[in-house]
């Protein structure tokens, strides 16, 4: 990947308010989507439940606007009772090392079953995220929601990335996703907040 020049953006206020037109933009798109997106997901569901022992959806704590924890939804793409700690040790070192945040997929994850790594490859495991939209908690466009042990090891300058609502897709997604470093993640995230738009 050719070396792009990342910059720290200017800094958002703690008490920045979420656009109103965001919401209300949100809202329109999760309708004017649904009667092509809710048939798909009941499509996925159905394949995840005759491949898999266990539910088609599963919710897991993430960290969202101003840091705080809310249920995400996703379509399970493991199997039951899998271990997170490799995960955590995995995560943890990217972070770290400034490398490409390949994800564990691409070097064999175990803990996936057939299909899994299809749908997490085309981002079909979050299609039940337009329910944490539509409470709220999350936004079609903006930072990617991280899980707490995650959080834990973010510096004070980079928790800035939770100055709005996390999104199901973003700036990061379509910039470069694994190909790019932890910290050009966070900065593409920064540089979103301080330059979104209608």
């Amino acid at each position: 990947m050719k070396e792009q020049a990342f910059t720290v953006a200017t800094p958002c206020p703690q008490s920045a308010a979420i656009p109103f037109w965001k919401r209300i933009l949100d809202l329109v798109c999760i309708v004017a989507a649904l009667p092509f997106v809710a048939p798909l997901m009941a499509i996925i569901a159905i394949l995840i439940k005759t491949i898999s022992r266990g539910p088609a959806l599963f919710k897991q704590d993430r960290i969202g606007y101003l840091g705080s924890t809310f249920k995400c939804f996703k379509f399970r793409t493991m199997k039951i009772d899998s271990s997170v700690g490799a995960h955590q040790n995995y995560l943890k070192d990217l972070i770290q090392c400034e490398r490409a945040m390949t994800k564990m997929d691409l070097i064999g994850d175990s803990r996936l079953f057939p299909l899994a790594s299809f749908l997490r490859a085309t981002g079909l495991d979050e299609l039940p995220q337009i329910l944490n939209v539509l409470r709220g908690e999350m936004s079609l466009v903006g930072p990617r929601p991280c899980l707490p042990y995650e959080y834990e090891n973010h510096l004070p300058w980079q928790k800035r990335r939770f100055h709005t609502l996390p999104g199901i897709t973003g700036l990061w997604q379509v910039s470069g996703k694994n190909k790019t470093t932890f910290n050009e993640m966070i900065n593409l995230d920064i540089s979103y907040i301080a330059n979104r738009s209608l």
